[in-house]
């Protein structure tokens, strides 16, 4: 009998604990009346700035293969045909993202079909319209994306990526 109370009591706890952190976490969402709600900021590693291709060299949805920061990191660089936000270039429509799986690093191919880059390893995919957002799979983390610039010749300069890049500890070349 002396159990069971106590199992109840448990419940009851556990219970009073979750509607009392629900109401909270939904407390924290509500805003003042005319505050914008902030958006979540990207943690930018700062890589040196490194020339990738000119724009002319790209076709729309084909992807140019790219090393960067160095030549030991895989990644591509996509003209996607319609803008997107990161994008860059006259139509704001160019990205280029790391393409090691951020979950083991297995080395991703892009479709075309669907503008993703996916994994072999364990089948994650990413969305190169969203920034590099994971749509499927084991990986938990987006893509690294790489933050671009382009100057007046038409030149595109990678300048940092948003996200670590897989197997590197830290923003820090060696």
């Amino acid at each position: 009998m002396k159990c069971n109370r106590l199992v109840d009591v448990g419940r009851r706890q556990f219970l009073r604990g979750g509607v009392l952190g629900a109401a909270g976490a939904a407390a924290a969402t509500v805003l003042p009346a005319g505050q914008a709600q902030a958006q979540t900021a990207k943690a930018m590693l700062d890589y040196p700035s490194s020339k990738l291709a000119n724009i002319s060299d790209l076709k729309v949805n084909e992807p140019m293969d790219i090393g960067y920061p160095d030549a030991d990191s895989p990644g591509i660089l996509l003209k996607l045909g319609t803008p997107v936000e990161g994008g860059v270039g006259p139509d704001g429509d160019i990205v280029a993202y790391s393409v090691l799986c951020p979950h083991k690093g297995y080395i991703m191919s892009y479709a075309a079909s669907d503008k993703t880059l996916n994994c072999p390893g364990h089948f994650s995919r990413f969305d190169c319209e969203k920034g590099g957002q994971q749509i499927w799979g084991h990986a938990t983390q987006n893509l690294p994306q790489f933050t671009l610039r382009v100057d007046d010749k038409g030149d595109i300069y990678a300048e940092g990526a948003d996200e670590l890049i897989y197997g590197r500890l830290s923003n820090v070349l060696a």
